[in-house]
C-alpha cells in the first residue's frame, strides 16, 4: 500500500468507528483521573492529577493528530491505532497507583506509545512539513523520556518532581509545536484535515461530559436517598447541562466559522487541542467538586471543594474564551465576565454550605448560558435576514 493510499483527504471530516472505539480508553482515563483527585484533595494530589492528565491527554492528542493526517480505515493506520489503544488501556489502568507500585507500568506504556507512534509516522509517507514536524516531536519525546524513567525509579516525593518537570516540558513542546533551533512548524498551506480534528475534539468533549454525568449518578447512588441528595444531584446535572450548552450552542458555530476562514487549518487544529485540554481539565474538577458536595452537602465548604466548584468552570471558560479569541478573533464578553463572577462566587462559597456554594457556581453558568443562547439567536436571525 502506497503512502498516498493511507493519507486522509483534507476535506473529509467523518470520524470512523475505530476512532470512537479508541476514545473509550480515554473516557476510562477521565474517570480514573477524577477518582485520583477525589481520593487526594490536596495541593500535592492536584499536582499528581495534573501530571498524569498531561501525559494521558498527550497520548490521545498526538494520536488524534496522526489520524487527521492518515486515514484509520487503512490497515496500517488502524493497527497502529489499536496498538496505542491497548497500551493506553494499561497506562490508564495504572493511574490510581502511578505514584505507588504502578509507576513503571504507567511510564512504560506511555513512552512506548509516544515513541512508537511517532517513529512509525515518520515512515508513513507524510508530506515534508508534517514529516519534519514529527522528527522534532520525536526529539522532544526522547529528551524528556529520561525524566519519566528516573521518576518511575524514584520514591514518591522525587517522582512527583521529576514527572512534573517532564510534564511541563512535554506541555511546552506541545504548545510551541516542538521547535528546534532554526526549525519551527510553518504549517500554512500544509495539507491537513482540520474539520476532522475539530469533529474529533467535539466528540471527545461530548463523551467527557458523559463521564461527568456518570460520576454524578454514581455519587447520587452512594449517598443517602433524600431531599438533600436530590437537590445536590439536580444542581450538579443542571451545571453539566449548562456546560454542554456553552460548548454546543454558540461557541461551536464560531469555531467552525473560524476554521472556514483560516488559511492554516493545522494551526487552527492545534488551537482546538489546546482549548480542549483546558476544558476537559475543567470538567474533571467540576465532576470531583460535585461528588464532594453530594457526599457531604452540609457544614461549611472547604477550600478544595470551592476551588473545584468554581475553578473548574472558570478553567473551562478561560480555555474556550482563549480559543475563540485566538482562532476566531472574537472574545465574547460573557467569558471574562463569567470568570470574574466565578471568582466572586468562590469567595462567597467559603462562607456557605457546600450545597449552596455549588448552587451559586451553577447559577453563574446558567446566566452565561442564557446570554449565549440569546446572542446565538440574534446572530442566526441576522444571518437569515
Amino acid at each position: 500500500m502506497t503512502s498516498r493510499e493511507i493519507t486522509r483527504d483534507p476535506d473529509e471530516d467523518d470520524v470512523t468507528p475505530v476512532e470512537l472505539f479508541f476514545d473509550l480508553v480515554y473516557v476510562f482515563a477521565i474517570g480514573q483521573l477524577s477518582h485520583h483527585l477525589l481520593q487526594h484533595p490536596s495541593w500535592s494530589g492536584a499536582a499528581e492529577t495534573a501530571v498524569l492528565f498531561v501525559a494521558v491527554f498527550g497520548s490521545w492528542s498526538y494520536t488524534t493528530w496522526t489520524t487527521s493526517l492518515l486515514h484509520p480505515d487503512r490497515a496500517p493506520v488502524r493497527w497502529v491505532l489499536l496498538a496505542v489503544m491497548v497500551l493506553g488501556l494499561f497506562m490508564n489502568a495504572a493511574i490510581g497507583e502511578a505514584f505507588g507500585e504502578a509507576g513503571w507500568l504507567f511510564v512504560a506504556t506511555y513512552l512506548v506509545s509516544q515513541l512508537g507512534r511517532t517513529a512509525w509516522a515518520l515512515r508513513a509517507g507524510l508530506e515534508h512539513v508534517m514529516r519534519d514536524h514529527f522528527r522534532r516531536v520525536l526529539v522532544w519525546v526522547v529528551a524528556t523520556s529520561p525524566l519519566w524513567v528516573a521518576g518511575a525509579a524514584a520514591s514518591h516525593g522525587p517522582r512527583l518532581a521529576l514527572w512534573a518537570t517532564a510534564a511541563v516540558l512535554d506541555l511546552v513542546g506541545t504548545v510551541t509545536a516542538h521547535p528546534l533551533p532554526g526549525r519551527r512548524l510553518e504549517s500554512r498551506g500544509a495539507t491537513f484535515a482540520g474539520s476532522h480534528l475539530l469533529e474529533r475534539c467535539r466528540l471527545f468533549f461530548l463523551i467527557a461530559l458523559g463521564e461527568t454525568v456518570v460520576t454524578t449518578g454514581t455519587a447520587v447512588v452512594q449517598a443517602p436517598l433524600g431531599l438533600t441528595t436530590l437537590f445536590t444531584g439536580t444542581v450538579a446535572l443542571v451545571g453539566t447541562v449548562a456546560v454542554w450548552w456553552l460548548y454546543f450552542r454558540r461557541a461551536e458555530n464560531a469555531a467552525l466559522r473560524g476554521l472556514d476562514e483560516s488559511d492554516d487549518p493545522a494551526r487552527t487544529g492545534r488551537y482546538a487541542i489546546y482549548s480542549l485540554m483546558g476544558m476537559v481539565a475543567g470538567l474533571i474538577a467540576i465532576a470531583v467538586g460535585d461528588q464532594r458536595v453530594i457526599a457531604d452537602p452540609g457544614g461549611r465548604a472547604d477550600v478544595a471543594t470551592v476551588l473545584m466548584l468554581c475553578g473548574g468552570p472558570a478553567l473551562f471558560l478561560l480555555a474556550q474564551g482563549w480559543y475563540m479569541h485566538a482562532a476566531v478573533g472574537h472574545l465574547p464578553r460573557s467569558r471574562p465576565v463569567g470568570v470574574a463572577a466565578l471568582v466572586v462566587a468562590g469567595a462567597l462559597g467559603l462562607f456557605l454550605a457546600p450545597a449552596l456554594a455549588a448552587l451559586v457556581a451553577v447559577a453563574v453558568l446558567i446566566a452565561i448560558a442564557v446570554t449565549d443562547g440569546r446572542r446565538a439567536g440574534t446572530e442566526e436571525r441576522s444571518a437569515r435576514a
